[in-house]
């Protein structure tokens, strides 16, 4: 185990749900220190993730807050707030998915932060940008998935709009969110200053879906929008005699090895089939026909005949099936592990590996439980923290 590239890198981390401690989750993984601050109630995951064990304790909440030090306060007073500026005083990183006028009724805004700390990179996950009339409106996953294409997208395949059964926008935007703070760490090491991102999820996951999807919208008002491979009914995983599978033979040599596996290397010479174009322009056709095809062999048996034809094919895991997946018990992805409060647990390794290595996490914290020594670190006096517990303004 190495101590990441993020080692020395302190983030205070004001972010609560998925969005937020996606990206927070990524940066402590790499090696940076991250106090996670929560309001007197908690993150809501904590209640939301699933029945726990321990209350506050739910079972999504240890997935997305491994790695982080958990302080609670109450920001509603002033001791609450001296105690934040005084953490950011001394961090690198400031992240939140508070809406932007909260922070400022709070006086954790970039003017005021970014004037205590020169070097701070603050990063503000909003649900829309600030720049647009949608600036103040709240947003969660499903509301960001519905707004920006994606829910209609579902619906152009199954014939009304859809979430995705998982929070596909709060992930993609939290990723986003930690490459866009790293890349400001970078270049302060340049100029020596912080500064401001704001990675809005409704942008964000809108040019997601253009970019996949604007098609020959790219070229005026009058074109049309999609990807037809992706819409198409028979564009998803394919029955077998026994199962489904996931086939995808684009190029011209995938797609002649998968017509001679199945037994109909003629079809190499259908107008419809005989190159790239032509597939794209006949999507419907060869969707249908590969559908056709692979319902008449066992999964094992396509899987056989399709590796030896160099086509990219697999098998569908149902959720259940990636904890007995043999590549992912090489790769040691789904570890046990003993949890402090928890008992024994599933926990996810860092998919990504450094050849310096990275840091082994410690277990997502109770609520509170490392707000004294993290005040003590910074100055409070035995004293002063036993008089900010009694008030309620430090909750253990």
């Amino acid at each position: 185990m190495g101590a990441g590239p993020l080692a020395g890198i302190k983030v205070l981390d004001l972010t609560s749900v998925v969005v937020g401690p996606s990206c927070t989750l990524l940066l402590a993984q790499q090696g940076a220190e991250v106090i996670k601050l929560e309001p007197p109630e908690g993150d809501l995951l904590r209640k939301l993730g699933g029945k726990s064990r321990t209350p506050g304790m739910a079972p999504k909440f240890l997935h997305f807050n491994r790695g982080k030090q958990s302080i609670c306060i109450d920001l509603k007073t002033e001791a609450g707030r001296d105690v934040v500026r005084r953490l950011v005083a001394g961090v690198d990183v400031f992240v939140s998915n508070i809406r932007a006028k909260a922070l400022a009724r709070l006086g954790l805004d970039w003017a005021t932060l970014g004037a205590a700390n020169k070097r701070l990179v603050y990063c503000n996950i909003a649900g829309f940008g600030a720049g647009g009339r949608y600036r103040d409106k709240p947003a969660y996953d499903t509301i960001v998935q519905g707004m920006s294409g994606m829910a209609d997208s579902m619906g152009r395949v199954f014939g009304a709009p859809r979430y995705m059964p998982f929070v596909i926008a709060d992930h993609m935007t939290g990723f986003l969110a930690a490459q866009a703070i790293c890349a400001a760490l970078v270049g302060r090491a340049s100029t020596g200053r912080g500064q401001a991102i704001e990675v809005p999820m409704f942008e964000n996951m809108a040019s997601f879906v253009l970019r996949e999807h604007m098609a020959q919208r790219s070229y005026g008002p009058d074109g049309a929008i999609g990807d037809s491979r992706m819409f198409d009914p028979n564009g998803r995983p394919a029955a077998t005699r026994d199962g489904y599978i996931c086939v995808s033979p684009n190029t011209d040599a995938q797609a002649f090895g998968f017509f001679a596996a199945a037994g109909r290397p003629e079809l190499r010479d259908d107008p419809r089939f005989g190159s790239v174009p032509a597939r794209v322009a006949n999507t419907d056709a060869y969707f249908a026909v590969r559908a056709e095809l692979l319902a008449q062999r066992t999964t094992a048996e396509w899987l056989t005949l399709l590796e030896a034809a160099e086509v990219p094919a697999m098998q569908v895991n149902s959720i259940e099936d990636l904890f007995h997946d043999p590549h992912l018990a090489d790769v040691g992805l789904i570890e046990m592990q003993d949890h402090a409060t928890e008992g024994r647990v599933h926990a996810l390794r860092p998919a990504n590996s450094f050849s310096d290595g990275l840091p082994t996490l410690r277990d997502a914290p109770k609520q509170g439980a490392d707000g004294p020594a993290i005040l003590a670190g910074l100055g409070y006096s035995a004293a002063e923290i036993s008089g900010l517990l009694g008030s309620a303004v430090l909750v253990p």
